[in-house]
């Protein structure tokens, strides 16, 4: 049992991160080396961690976080050059073609395209890029803002090819000795368990999820309607249900068979093909269109810097973001737009699947740092294996196949190191930050950081904490603005509880990963992100207000659900 004193100093790192993020306001690029040294000083003296263990784990954890970063930059890149190419806005134009009615275009632009964005790209990416799009088409910029976050939610689990659960999860688990023991008693891989993990969290998003489509068009005409009623939403319930129905058979179906590496992009895939071919055949259609009252009526704050416009096209179908004309080059057809997207996906079945190649790219260039600094952690980086590699591939493969010239090719490079470039800081500090409170037990063999934080939790909230797991993992989100961050802040410490309190482990950290996206509805960084792109930098706390009405849903359903599984349906699990 911990003393006092050793719970103070484990909540140091954790408590200071808390505190200047939310208290001052800080950017997680200045809180998380600030939380770095903390964990490094409580380690140091209040957990006799050598200058060389704290060294190892820092270590380990950049390397980790490099990992994530390679993931990330390869994800975006592939989003720039599209955007870059053209073939983004002939996408984007192929779904508000189908419908003028603006609970539709949110059906299809918010859950399903942004949801298809996140499952690629991920970090905060798909409120950024379906903004701007949605205030093209007319949308007051502060609507846009608020149905953007709260669309995607089902896929930020899985977002970017599965980086949250593959690198937030696996990996930390994988440097943990008593985790990776007590799976292998289980007679399971880490990566094994971790694919468990990842159809349980699926599990709770296609169940809670039924209703996330339906939520983003009532708040849109709740908040932002001349009604002000959820009346016009309940219009378009066949069209919401029928579009989660399309998404969630091949979400869930993927993590069941194909593991957490997928879900969201054949998710939004699937159900972008049923929904846009039952509108088409004219099925759910409303019978009237619904549209905002006239922009003169409009208050204030619901505009900023750009001005909301009709959709206005030139040959291309593109839609800018003002109002205005865009220029590019000869119109592409959707096939050629949407081919990258569709090469992407069937290269990271292939690595995964098709045994020989995954042999090929899990051998090959593989760079290893075994005993680091003669300490028992060791970690990797795959430079073919990671996703960020097909990331990487198929940009290389549009440039000749959309004809991009050197100026285009220049811009996209400079975009994503531009979106990049601030994440580096943050995640390196903070994956080191928490391998510091994994490992600190180490060195003088006792419970570590983690481990008192997890044993003092399960005291306090006992038998009910199960429903609080989900709010927890939201709570990292919200401070860090990650999901993956998040389940590296929290992946071992909701196990540790989960091993304190005797329930299913598999089954309380999948509630981790789903409340890891549950809290990117509120993180300040993708709040920020998503106001800035329209111009309203500002009303970040209006928009946050608004968004605890989804967040407030997600959260307490998933917590019953948490309970009702660990206690009821699926008392055994590990």
């Amino acid at each position: 049992m911990a003393t006092a004193t050793q719970l103070g100093l484990a909540v140091l790192p954790l408590a200071a991160i808390a505190f200047l993020m939310i208290g001052r306001y800080w950017s997680a690029t200045r809180a998380m080396p600030v939380a770095w040294v903390i964990a490094a000083v409580v380690g140091y003296f209040g957990w006799q961690m050598s200058p060389r263990w704290i060294a190892a784990a820092s270590i380990n954890g950049a390397i980790t976080a490099s990992n994530i970063l390679y993931i990330v930059f390869g994800a975006i890149l592939v989003l720039y050059t599209l955007k870059q190419t053209g073939a983004f806005d002939v996408i984007n134009q192929g779904f508000t073609s189908i419908s003028d009615d603006r609970r539709v275009q949110v059906v299809l632009l918010v859950f399903l395209m942004g949801s298809f964005i996140e499952a690629a790209a991920g970090f905060g990416t798909p409120a950024a890029v379906v903004g701007p799009l949605l205030v093209g088409l007319g949308f007051p910029p502060l609507a846009a803002v608020v149905v953007a976050l709260t669309g995607n939610l089902m896929a930020i689990t899985f977002g970017a090819v599965g980086t949250p659960l593959i690198i937030g999860l696996q990996d930390i688990f994988a440097s943990t000795d008593t985790v990776s023991t007590a799976v292998a008693a289980q007679g399971w891989t880490i990566p094994e368990w971790v694919a468990q993990i990842g159809l349980w969290a699926a599990t709770y998003h296609v169940v809670v999820g039924v209703m996330l489509p339906f939520i983003g068009v009532a708040m849109m005409t709740r908040f932002f309607g001349e009604e002000r009623s959820i009346r016009p939403a309940l219009e378009v319930l066949p069209l919401t249900l029928f579009a989660w129905a399309s998404f969630a058979v091949p979400y869930w179906l993927t993590a069941y068979f194909l593991g957490p590496t997928f879900p969201g992009l054949f998710g939004a895939m699937g159900g972008m093909a049923a929904t846009v071919g039952v509108l088409k055949l004219g099925y759910f259609h409303p019978d009237e269109d619904w549209d905002f009252g006239p922009e003169a009526q409009w208050p204030d704050h619901w505009v900023g810097d750009i001005q909301p416009g009709e959709t206005s096209s030139n040959q291309s179908g593109a839609v800018a973001a003002d109002g205005g004309q865009v220029t590019v080059g000869p119109k592409m057809s959707l096939t050629r737009a949407w081919t990258p997207y569709l090469v992407l996906a069937a290269l990271l079945v292939v690595t995964r699947v098709v045994g020989p190649i995954n042999n090929f790219v899990t051998s090959t260039l593989v760079l290893e740092w075994g005993s680091i600094l003669g300490t028992s952690m060791s970690n990797s980086f795959a430079v073919l294996y990671l996703p960020g590699a097909i990331f990487v591939a198929v940009h290389l493969l549009t440039i000749p196949l959309h004809g991009m010239d050197r100026g285009e090719i220049t811009a996209a490079w400079s975009e994503t190191v531009e979106k990049v470039l601030p994440a580096v800081v943050a995640l390196l500090f903070a994956v080191a930050t928490v391998q510091i409170m994994i490992q600190s037990g180490q060195s003088a063999n006792i419970d570590s950081m983690l481990v008192v934080l997890s044993e003092a939790t399960a005291n306090g909230a006992g038998a009910v904490y199960p429903f609080f797991a989900a709010l927890v993992g939201a709570f990292g989100a919200f401070l860090a603005g990650s999901n993956t961050v998040s389940d590296i802040l929290f992946g071992t410490f909701q196990y540790n509880v989960a091993s304190d309190l005797g329930v299913s482990r598999t089954i309380l950290v999948g509630a981790q990963a789903v409340g890891g996206a549950i809290g990117n509805l509120i993180a300040i960084h993708n709040v920020v992100a998503a106001l800035a792109v329209v111009g309203l930098v500002g009303e970040e706390g209006r928009v946050i207000r608004l968004e605890l009405i989804p967040l407030a849903y997600y959260a307490t359903m998933t917590g019953l659900l948490a309970l009702l599984f660990v206690y009821v349906l699926a008392p055994g699990t590990f």
